[in-house]
């Protein structure tokens, strides 16, 4: 009999335990704080995966690269892209240099869901190959803004920030 007892209480606190598991599940599935958080680690994402598209030329593939980058990119930076693309091939491909660009490190500064629009500073490690084969590292930091217009989270905007003296 107690042995029936112990195994009737263990049964009842797991099923007590799932439906309160069950429950919880299902009330944070709707919580506004995790789908804004969701949507910020989608848009740190997209940026860090764009801002690096942006950063890379295949100094040997410049029509490839362009479109990538155009790919990346969405309102004023893509029509600014397609508007100057066309005028930097050929200059791109005489001068043969290739670029990579790994995002190190990156933050969003600001999100409205609602509007699907972001900011994100973001580091960059660019590795520089020319022609020859010689290669250099410079390293740059970028203010991007987002846009997620129904097809995910690209480029509206890139820009330098420039590195204060010290």
């Amino acid at each position: 009999m107690r042995r029936r007892s112990a195994w009737s209480a263990a049964l009842l606190a797991g099923a007590v335990f799932c439906g309160f598991a069950g429950w919880t599940y299902a009330h944070t599935r709707a919580d506004d704080d995790l789908t804004y958080a969701r949507d910020r680690d989608s848009a740190l994402d997209a940026a860090r995966t764009h801002i690096a598209v942006l950063n890379t030329m295949d100094g040997q593939h410049v029509r490839t690269s362009l479109r990538a980058w155009t790919k990346a990119a969405n309102g004023p930076l893509a029509d600014e892209l397609r508007h100057t693309g066309d005028d930097s091939v050929k200059a791109l491909e005489q001068e043969g240099t290739s670029t990579r660009g790994t995002v190190t490190d990156a933050a969003v500064t600001a999100l409205d869901s609602r509007a699907g629009t972001a900011k994100v500073i973001a580091t960059v490690r660019v590795e520089v190959t020319d022609r020859t084969g010689k290669s250099t590292t410079d390293r740059k930091r970028f203010e991007a803004g987002l846009d997620d217009k129904g097809a995910g989270w690209k480029l509206s905007s890139l820009s330098a920030v420039p590195v204060a003296a010290e």
